[in-house]
């Protein structure tokens, strides 16, 4: 019987598919990227966030359990030098995984996936919009803005004072 075992062997054997997660846990490390079909991506989540969750306690007993996963030294060290300080205050959801339609050849769903605090134009699109909140609407901020003081000096003014010290000397 099959109970209690739902999980997506994308038509691989246990060693084939340990290894292809393994591989792709590794780019994703390292690249904080990567384009891959969208049952791949999600059995990677499945697979790397747990990793990434033990990355946040630095000891050499987490990273041998990391290492048994990726078998990569320099994947290993980047989780717990790079991607453990920017992670560390995250209580979980490491990864996103967006959409890009499917593949042409066999029409396969594809996707990215990528680390949350790695992708720059979310977090620049981020920012832009916590710096333009307001404590007040948009009407009664209108009239505070043309009720403020005009301040512009003519330009006669400023030279004035350059002719008058010359007419001094």
């Amino acid at each position: 019987m099959r109970h209690n075992k739902k999980f997506n062997h994308l038509g691989r054997t246990k060693a084939h598919r340990d290894a292809m997660l393994s591989n792709m846990a590794t780019s994703l490390i390292l690249h904080k990227r990567i384009f891959t079909t969208l049952a791949k991506a999600k059995a990677l989540r499945v697979y790397v966030e747990p990793l990434i969750n033990r990355a946040k306690e630095d000891t050499t007993a987490s990273r041998r359990v990391v290492f048994r996963y990726l078998q990569s030294k320099e994947a290993v060290t980047e989780l717990f030098k790079e991607i453990s300080v920017k992670i560390a205050d995250r209580p979980g959801g490491y990864t996103r995984i967006l959409k890009t339609g499917n593949r042409l050849g066999d029409n396969a769903k594809t996707c990215f996936i990528e680390l949350v605090d790695y992708n720059e134009n979310m977090l620049k699109e981020k920012a832009a919009k916590k710096a333009t909140r307001t404590r007040r609407s948009k009407k009664s901020a209108a009239p505070v803005a043309a009720e403020a003081p005009v301040t512009e000096t003519p330009a006669a003014e400023t030279p004035a004072p350059a002719a008058e010290e010359k007419a001094a000397e």
